[in-house]
């Protein structure tokens, strides 16, 4: 007997490795190879490729591919719809498997619905990412970034809310009661 849940209709292959506590519902289909900590929730109709590796209490919304060379790391959010790329430049009458670029998607970053995160980039942590959006760069921690392409406009707190920083580089975030200070474009906590 498992520690996680899988629907009758989900297609486990063998040798891969699923937390504790997970959950992974109708049509999915979690291939070899793959890792997946506890606590994890995977939506309806999400495919999990060779050699990607999912934190702890990853949530992955209805409708969203995760391919080779993605990792994400502990309480990641992945939006309905989202896609991932691994191969700058496809063709279906090339085979390029040994061109995959790693894309990492940092602590507790939020990738918004339908979004697409183009391949070999990093999404800093706490970073959100607005729905439809179209990543082609690195995100830095902690940064808002909306539209196509996506650019930033503005920052966040660990909890998602928008933070207004003094000239002093000094933000309170009300919901949280947390500081959080802006240094050389970087975000930290105070």
């Amino acid at each position: 007997m498992s520690d996680y849940f899988a629907h009758p209709t989900a297609v486990i292959d063998e040798n891969c490795i699923i937390g504790a506590g997970t959950k992974i519902w109708h049509f999915s289909h979690i291939m070899s190879g793959c890792t997946i900590g506890n606590n994890c929730n995977l939506g309806q109709n999400v495919v999990v490729s060779p050699g990607v590796v999912l934190g702890k209490n990853v949530k992955v919304q209805n409708n969203v591919s995760i391919y080779t060379g993605v990792t994400c790391e502990d309480d990641v959010f992945l939006g309905p719809s989202m896609v991932f790329t691994n191969v700058i430049n496809p063709r279906s009458f090339v085979v390029r498997k040994d061109e995959y670029k790693s894309t990492i998607v940092r602590k507790g970053a939020s990738i918004g619905a339908n979004s697409t995160i183009v391949c070999g980039i990093e999404i800093g942590a706490y970073a959100l990412i607005g729905a439809g959006a179209v990543i082609v760069k690195t995100v830095p921690p902690y940064a808002l970034v909306v539209g196509n392409p996506a650019r930033q406009v503005g920052w966040v707190s660990e909890q998602g809310y928008k933070l207004t920083f003094a000239k002093d580089g000094s933000a309170w975030c009300e919901q949280e009661g947390q500081g959080y200070t802006l240094v050389n474009g970087q975000v930290s906590k105070a």
